[in-house]
């Protein structure tokens, strides 16, 4: 599939398509009850699938405010006005959706979209910059962030106890140190994303945009050897250990602390998400990367849809939330006769464990993902065509 430099280009939509019906599997499993991560290979890879999106959905981010400036001159304005929005959003009508509680005084979350509107804030000032070094910046935080790993957690420990303790938590330390206060006696706010490194990510992204707007042959031959060289890189560091996480994945035998070890492939594939290291982007972005040229060709009734959740991104995830809690709702009037409580607590993160009885197995968990998506997609598909018949400035802005 030919395209002229600067439109939009087929393989984007469908990649961004996909990391958003990736993404509501995750989502899903939030409300099922079962853990991120094991101890099955089954719920480990139900997981595991959905680490390719936040870095996808960052660096697209970036590659999207690429072509935004060269269609308009606003593009600073546009990235601090579009950042402030989304971190209202955030901390309002996501955090509500997530929770579907008003106990703002106990719980505020720093989530996904938080971070990526704090990237944007920060990117309205980068982008004065040449792209070049845009995306060397990028390349650099990404690269180099991993350097304080041997102190990380002894760092992020002693935050709170320094005056700036809060900002270094919103940068980097994220949960793994205490919650930010907001103002005195104000709600604490839990970081699950913090800013570094997924800023380098989003600008990495933007310096991306050259690559796009190249010749065919060129864009192709580019992405195949970007994309398979990070996932080449991600496989020595991660494998032997050299650098790029702070956990390494050749743990005790006992899984140190009493619980059985991870099998050492799903060890290997278990590198840190919070903050995202090295190897965890390596491994994520690479294939992501790749598999463009791949996608350019891409035809049929799958394709058809994830580029049509690809093309409006944002108004997917402010649905997809409230829709899939929502259904956690009924299935648990279903299967339980009641509506259980811990549905209304502080879902993703500061929530206690699922009560007694109400985990779901993955068969319910992908049948509930299921019913989500299609119903997503009639929205979507209403959505999108109110973009393409309308003009209206607000529109950029969902």
């Amino acid at each position: 599939m030919a395209n002229a430099p600067g439109s939009r280009l087929a393989s984007i939509d469908i990649i961004r398509g996909a990391v958003m019906v990736l993404m509501a599997i995750d989502h899903v499993r939030v409300y099922s009850g079962l853990p991120g991560g094991g101890p099955t290979p089954g719920i480990f890879f139900t997981r595991w699938v959905t680490h390719f999106c936040a870095p996808a959905f960052v660096f697209l981010a970036g590659t999207s405010a690429f072509f935004y400036g060269r269609k308009h001159q606003d593009l600073s304005r546009f990235l601090l006005t579009r950042g402030a929005w989304l971190v209202l959003l955030e901390l309002t009508v996501i955090r509500v959706s997530w929770t579907f509680n008003l106990d703002f005084a106990h719980y505020m979350l720093a989530g996904v979209i938080w971070m990526i509107g704090w990237c944007m804030i920060l990117m309205a000032v980068l982008v004065k910059l040449p792209t070049r070094t845009v995306g060397a910046i990028g390349l650099l935080i990404i690269a180099g962030h991993n350097l304080l790993d041997s102190r990380f957690f002894e760092l992020a420990s002693a935050a709170p106890e320094h005056g700036l303790g809060w900002l270094w938590t919103i940068l980097y330390f994220g949960f793994f140190a205490e919650p930010v206060q907001l103002g005195p006696g104000g709600p604490p706010l839990v970081v699950l994303y913090s800013i570094v490194p997924w800023i380098g990510v989003m600008a990495a992204g933007y310096a991306f945009g050259t690559i796009l707007i190249s010749d065919p042959a060129r864009r192709r031959r580019l992405c195949l050897g970007i994309g398979l060289s990070a996932t080449a890189l991600f496989v020595v560091l991660r494998g032997l250990n050299l650098y790029g996480d702070p956990s390494p994945w050749g743990g005790a035998p006992d899984g140190g602390d009493g619980r059985a070890a991870m099998p050492a492939l799903l060890a290997f594939l278990n590198p840190s998400k919070y903050p995202a290291s090295f190897d965890f982007l390596l491994m994520t972005l690479g294939p992501t990367i790749a598999l463009i040229p791949a996608l350019e060709s891409a035809r049929g009734k799958l394709a058809e849809w994830l580029s049509l959740f690809g093309r409006v991104p944002f108004f997917f995830y402010l649905l997809h939330i409230p829709l899939i809690h929502a259904l956690a709702l009924l299935v648990s009037q279903v299967r339980l006769g009641e509506v259980s409580p811990w549905l209304f607590t502080n879902h993703p993160m500061g929530n206690p464990p699922a009560p007694d009885g109400y985990t779901w197995g993955l068969g319910l968990l992908y049948a509930v993902w299921t019913v989500a998506v299609v119903l997503l997609y009639f929205a979507c598909r209403w959505y999108a065509g109110v973009k393409a018949k309308r003009s209206d400035g607000w529109l950029r802005y969902l």
